[in-house]
């Protein structure tokens, strides 16, 4: 996948992006969200290993993504198949500095319309945090429609519980900001 809207590039990884993945996912500034505040503590060929399981094309599998503005990477994003009709999905800005910028909607509405609109997919789901009120704003700002809160349903690596929220997407109740 390559898609580009304006100085935003959403590109397949590849395994030159092993080093940059490796930083941002051993930042444990970057990877809270996710449950890790130490960070991964993973190696670049740990990454380079798991991105040459990255799948091409539309088969089930995780498919990672890198996102530039312009030729900077800034962050990262991924889908996998969940059924014929529906994928999950995960975005991450991990340069703080383009974060607030309000391109968090670009990239995932060209995203999200190459998902449904050239992927074939009929409904994206995902999860965030309950603490992260900033992706649900974008997130339902989108058409996610919100399905359900996961109270205390996870341990983060420091062992502090952990509740999420379970979104949904379907191809009628998207907005677009292209």
């Amino acid at each position: 996948m390559k898609q580009q809207y304006g100085e935003l590039t959403i590109r397949d990884a590849t395994l030159q992006d092993a080093g940059q993945l490796c930083l941002w996912w051993n930042d444990g500034k970057v990877m809270a969200h996710a449950g890790f505040p130490n960070g991964l503590g993973t190696t670049t060929d740990a990454v380079r290993e798991k991105l040459q399981t990255n799948t091409t094309g539309h088969s089930s599998g995780n498919h990672r993504h890198m996102i530039l503005y312009g030729d900077k990477p800034i962050g990262e994003m991924n889908y996998s198949e969940v059924s014929a009709d529906t994928c999950e999905i995960g975005i991450k800005i991990c340069d703080f500095s383009m974060q607030n910028k309000g391109l968090g909607k670009i990239i995932l509405s060209l995203f999200i319309r190459t998902l449904f609109d050239e992927l074939g997919y009929g409904r994206i789901i995902l999860d965030t945090n309950l603490n992260n009120l900033r992706a649900q704003h974008v997130y339902e700002s989108l058409g996610f429609r919100k399905l359900r809160v996961n109270e205390n349903s996870w341990q983060d690596q420091l062992g502090v519980w952990q509740s999420s929220v379970d979104y949904e997407l379907t191809k009628d109740a998207f907005i677009s900001f292209l």
